[in-house]
């Protein structure tokens, strides 16, 4: 008997392993190569391939092909300019590739038990006023540190994100007059 269920099991995984090969066949994940048209070559098999817009490349290794992307943070306008702004508060998480920034809880020294926290996202790279999202929350305590956290509409959002996008708009402004000296023009 147990001599039957392990025969049954080797047999199940056999068509299991066979069926996730016919699927990954038939779905083109897998292509066969011919040997004749690829290169030997790694370095120029990587060039073809960056050149077709396949793979991907770390740390700007693909700098040859003019303009940008914005994949630093030092080269985003928006991101630029929301460090500018909040450099008055102390940041708590800041996640360039998750597109957030979060300030640790704040308090100007006016009420000693009331303090804000902002958030913002960041929607897309381009300076738009739909591109990023700001939020603020409320920590109030009470004598006996019991505090309480909620999400507040203030003003406060409006006004940062106006400040953010003139910020950005003037960093684009500066970097498209800067690079437009440095672009040689494409003739037909």
């Amino acid at each position: 008997m147990k001599l039957l269920n392990y025969i049954q099991e080797k047999i199940f995984l056999i068509i299991g392993f066979v069926l996730i090969a016919i699927f990954f066949t038939s779905c083109g994940i897998y292509k066969p190569v011919d040997a004749r048209k690829v290169s030997p070559n790694a370095d120029e098999r990587v060039k073809k391939n960056l050149e077709e817009g396949r793979g991907f490349t770390l740390m700007g290794g693909n700098k040859d092909k003019g303009g940008t992307t914005y994949s630093f943070a030092s080269s985003n306008p928006m991101w630029r300019a929301t460090l500018e702004i909040l450099d008055f508060i102390p940041l708590s998480n800041i996640d360039y590739s998750g597109g957030i920034i979060i300030t640790d809880w704040y308090n100007d020294g006016g009420v000693g038990n009331e303090a804000i926290k902002i958030t913002v996202r960041f929607l897309t790279t381009e300076v738009r006023a739909d591109g990023i999202r700001i939020t603020v929350h409320k920590k109030k305590c009470n004598s006996s540190q019991n505090c309480k956290i909620q999400k507040i509409n203030s003003v406060l959002e409006n006004e940062l994100q106006v400040a953010i996008l003139r910020k950005a708009a003037i960093f684009e402004r500066d970097y498209v007059r800067k690079n437009k000296k440095k672009r040689p023009k494409l003739r037909d």
